[in-house]
Formats: structure tokens, sequence, C-alpha cells
């Protein structure tokens, strides 16, 4: 996060709109941790919710204090290395977790992130489920190829290829931010019944802010954004700003700024936010990452899904991807439009829900996937899952 948050801020400091709901625009987490190398630790369409008033199709809200005490169920930074091992993917090492038992579910993080990210769901998740989290190519334990363009078609493949090649069942996708869009990707590129459903959290409009052209904030910032892509092409200019942002106390900042729940922010994910910043071809990431094309819109991919079960989770406190933008907008009128989707609002939440408010992420997450066609439960798939 760091580097995209310091991005975000300094346009944002270029445009005096005030804040409703944390007003900005589309983009995804920070530098989450990579964890070391290890050895494998080793459910028709969804229902469409209404409010419990009767109206509203598809859509509910979850109540949430600010300063809610996260999970306890929380997976320690270790417990995470040593359920973790390595994939090569076209020649590059990809760092990925395998751990539980039952139907696969593959964790897929946002920009800077990793699979540490989620480890308040995967102690969670994995008593029912056999949990697959991933670093996509250029962020936490995963390579960061010199000169490599990180593209979100080429996250999207990763993530089919992984399913083909290591999972090789049918599998729901969770992902936050940017990881979500890339999963949306992928579901809309798979030629064959690999993917089951979505669950997507925040999801991002593009790789970066130019994503979002519908937005009148972005038009008014255009010219600024070309010319923060240039100096950020300057590697003294990306090199000097990314050495700032890793600093431990403006990264605090930071992430406050973009979590609701204050208390999900403590030592243990500044350090997991700022490890990967300090590895080699992180800095690279970071400006190929905001330079590059932002990619296909999810609003655009969303309409050829209708035959995918999608749960939306969106917390009302996001400043990157905020529900009154042009993203946010479209993913709450979604349920009113495809009845394969089923959106939850979560009051009080920040940008990265799974690790917020963790605990209001389940009360939606684990219903909904009970709920989804007891083909992906069935005892042979069960057999396949890793301890």
């Amino acid at each position: 996060m760091a580097a995209l948050a310091a991005h975000h801020r300094l346009l944002s400091s270029s445009c005096a709109t005030p804040r409703t709901r944390g007003r900005r625009r589309s983009s995804s987490l920070p530098f989450s941790s990579p964890p070391p190398h290890g050895r494998p630790g080793c459910r028709a369409a969804s229902r469409v919710l209404v409010r419990a008033s009767g109206g509203g199709g598809g859509a509910s809200t979850s109540a949430g204090s600010t300063t809610a005490p996260a999970a306890t169920s929380s997976l320690s930074l270790e417990e995470v290395r040593q359920s973790c091992t390595t994939w090569t993917w076209r020649g590059m090492r990809v760092n990925y977790l395998a751990r539980g038992q039952g139907p696969p579910l593959l964790l897929v993080h946002g920009f800077g992130a990793s699979v540490a990210h989620w480890r308040r769901n995967i102690g969670v998740l994995s008593e029912s489920y056999t949990v697959y989290a991933i670093d996509l190519l250029g962020f936490g334990a995963s390579d960061k190829p010199p000169g490599f363009s990180y593209t979100m078609e080429t996250w999207a493949q990763l993530i089919l290829d992984f399913l083909d090649e290591v999972v090789k069942r049918p599998t729901v996708l969770v992902g936050n931010s940017v990881g979500s869009l890339a999963c949306v990707i992928a579901a809309s590129e798979s030629t064959r019944d690999v993917v089951k459903g979505l669950v997507l959290l925040n999801c991002a409009g593009g790789m970066n802010n130019k994503a979002i052209v519908d937005d009148w904030r972005i038009k008014l910032l255009l010219p600024l954004l070309w010319l923060i892509d240039f100096l950020l092409k300057q590697r003294s200019i990306a090199s000097a700003l990314f050495g700032r942002v890793k600093n431990r106390d403006n990264l605090k900042d930071i992430l406050l700024s973009v979590y609701g729940n204050k208390d999900a922010v403590d030592d243990e994910l500044v350090e997991i936010i700022r490890g990967p910043a300090d590895t080699e071809g992180a800095l690279d990431a970071f400006v190929s990452t905001v330079t590059g094309p932002p990619g296909p819109s999810p609003i655009g991919l969303m309409p050829r899904l209708a035959d995918v079960p999608v749960l939306v989770l969106w917390g009302d406190r996001d400043p990157f991807t905020p529900i009154d933008g042009p993203v946010g907008k479209f993913f709450s009128a979604l349920p009113s439009q495809l009845p394969n989707v089923t959106l939850h609002m979560l009051e009080g939440v920040g940008h990265c829900p799974h690790d917020d408010r963790p605990d209001l992420v389940h009360d939606k997450l684990l219903p909904w996937l009970e709920s989804l066609p007891p083909a992906l439960a069935e005892v042979g798939e069960v057999a396949g899952g890793v301890i």
C-alpha cells in the first residue's frame, strides 16, 4: 500500500473536494510482507438477499464500529510462512499458501499486499475448506523480475494457470481490490468450469487511477496523473518517494487512513506491508503498476459472469474505491440487474474488509459459501485437501 497510498495522497492533496464517505479514487492496498519460502503445510446462482424491511433486492447492510476488535482466530506470521511453498510459472517463482481440507478457495491480495494479509481469515476458512492464497508476481515473496511489465491480464492468467496446475479442482476465487479485479478477469476468460464462484472485496476499477475516467475528479486530475507517471519513471524521484513511504510512522499513518477499524492497524500489519518493499524489484513493480495500463474494467466484464455466483462485500469507508464513485455505484446497483449477485455493505469498514473487520466478512462469507451447489463439497473433492 505504501507507495500506492502515497500516490493517492498526492492526488487528493491537489483536489479540494469535501469528504463525505471518504471520496477518492480507485486503487488497492499497500506493500505487504513476503512470507519466506517454506514447505506446504502440507459449494446455481447465489441467492439474492433483501433488506430486513423487505425492500431492495440483493443488498444488505452490516453495522460495525470503527473500533471493533478483529477476529481472534488469526494465524501468526510464522504459521503463514510454514504453510507456504513455491510454484514455478513461466520460469518465475510464485509463493503460495495451502492449508486445510475441503472444497478449494483461492485468496488473491490487493496491490502491494501478500499472503500474510489474509492471516485473520485463513484459520477460520481452513476449518471447512482447502485454502490457497497466492502472492501475485511482483509482490510478497514471489519473484519480481527486472524489466517486467505488470498487467491485470498477466495476473489473471497466472491465476488461471495456478488453478489448472496446482488446485486442479473447481474453485471459489476471493479477492481484494486489484486482486478482485484479477479474479473477475480470470473468471471472464475461463473456458472451462474452473471458477465456481467469486467473492469481491472492494473491487478495484483498474490497476491504477487512470481507469476511473468517468469520475469528474479523475478527469480534472488527468494532467497531474500524466505528470506523476513521468516523474515516477525517473528512478531517482521514484526511489526517494518509495523510501519516504517505507518509513514506519508514515506507513502507519497511511494505514490508519485506509482502515475503518483503527485497532486493526497494529505493528504486525505495518511490518506485513513494509517487508516486501525492501526486497529487490519492489520499486520496479510499484512503478510499473502505477504507470502501466489500467487494464479491463469490471463494469464491462461483470455482465459476462451471469452464470457465476458472486458475493460482493463493500466497506463504506473506503477512500480508494468509494461507494459513491463510478465503480462503487456500479456494484451497488448490480444485484438489481444480475440475480446471481449478492451485495452486503459493511458499515465503518475501509478498503480491506477481510483484515479491517474479518468478523463481519466471515459472517457474510461463510453462509454464502454454504449456500453454493453441493458439487463443490463432494466427498471426492474433500479427499484432495491438504493439512
